[in-house]
Parts: structure tokens; sequence; C-alpha cells
């Protein structure tokens, strides 16, 4: 990943906020693929002409195949703060997926309890309590009907694994692109029409409002769906 200029939405001296492309790791996995750790570890590096170690903690995650904004803190006392932040759902977090026109719900709820299945690397959904299992909830918005498609907010209350991914292939609406939950057809980025489009929380050392937004990638359906 070559990281551009227009990837950084915001860096002071606690935070750094990315956009991240679809088909890029967020951290190091077994394939030796470069994350957008190291890539940002390296940015930094070379902004400020830092030599050997540069502290980088990362405050959230988001799946490979999907894009959009990464948070990374500077500081251990960001990264401390931050984290609690995060734990006590105080970082509100907005997505934006695409899914088939069919959908007929205007807005709406989606709760139940999720199973993550390391092995197969997915979570598996349910009405009801299970083992090892954690309750998620959401809300959604349709926000722009296309052609053959339409385009969902949602507010992710939670942020339980592949949880949205999950949800929605439950209620028979897969993600577009997205194989593993159920759809029909791959994207030719390897990514899937999934992206975390905007955030909003107190900075945790300045104490101002933050709020991000991130446009989504310039390819496919994203092309045709203007931002809202």
């Amino acid at each position: 990943m070559v990281l551009q200029d227009s990837d950084i939405l915001f860096e002071d001296n606690h935070l750094i906020i990315a956009n991240k492309p679809c088909s890029v790791l967020v951290q190091g996995d077994k394939t030796g693929d470069i994350p957008l750790l190291e890539v940002i570890r390296n940015y930094i590096k070379n902004k400020y002409d830092k030599k050997g170690n540069v502290f980088l903690g990362l405050v959230n995650r988001i799946d490979r195949p999907t894009s959009g904004i990464v948070i990374f803190a500077k500081t251990s006392k960001a990264l401390s703060r931050m984290n609690e932040k995060l734990k006590n759902r105080e970082i509100k977090k907005i997505y934006w997926l695409i899914i088939s026109n069919t959908f007929e719900f205007k807005d709406g709820k989606l709760e139940g309890w999720f199973t993550k299945n390391s092995k197969k690397n997915k979570s598996f959904f349910s009405n009801h309590e299970k083992n090892n299992s954690k309750f998620g909830s959401l809300t959604f918005k349709k926000i722009q009907i296309l052609d053959k498609y339409c385009k969902i907010a949602v507010d992710l209350i939670t942020g339980r694994h592949h949880q949205i991914r999950c949800n929605f292939s439950e209620i028979g609406y897969p993600i577009l692109g997205d194989l593993k939950y159920g759809s029909k057809r791959s994207n030719k980025d390897g990514g899937i029409y999934l992206h975390s489009r905007e955030i909003d929380f107190i900075h945790p050392v300045t104490k101002e409002k933050i709020n991000i937004k991130a446009e989504p990638p310039a390819t496919g359906l994203w092309t045709i769906s203007p931002s809202c």
C-alpha cells in the first residue's frame, strides 16, 4: 500500500486517523502482507525523521475486505483513554453498506447474540444467548436507492466480530461481494461493499469534539452512490 496524503483524515500529537482501502490488513497476520499499522508507523518515521521505535497503538479494527476509518494512538495515554471510550461505547461509528434494493425496510434495529468460530473466521447469529456468545446491537436507515441496489447507513452500537456482515446475511441480504456471508459474486478488488464512513467522539486529551468522515473507494457502485 502506498499511503497518500488524502488517506490521513486527522493527525495531532496524540492520534492519527486513516481511511483504509479495502483488501488491506489493519495489522499483521500469517499471510505476511504489509499491514496498515506498519504503513502508518513508517509514515510517522518519514514525516518526522524519527529513528528507532515509534509508539503506535491500534484503537479500532475493521475487516480486511472493508474500507474506511481506522484510529491509531501515538501515545500510550491516548491509547488507554481511547480503549476506555470504546469499552464505554463513547465512540459513535457509522458504516455504509450496499445490498439488494429489494430490501423493504426504511429503518430499524437488529440485535441478538453472536458466536465467533475462530477456525472459520466467521460469526454466527442467534436470537438467544448461547455459550461464549456476545450480545450485539445496531440500528440502520436506508439512505439511497439505486437501480438494483440500495445503500444503508448503520449506527454500530456494539462492535462484535463481523457483526454487520453476519446480521444482514442472517436476514437474507448479504453485503455485495461478501462471499463468506452469502453474496453470489465477489468484487474485482477483493473488497466488499462495507465502508466505515464516520466517527464521532471527544478527544481523549484536548477534550475537543472530533467528527471524521471518510469517502468510500472511488470504484464500482460507490462511484454511482454519491456521499449522503
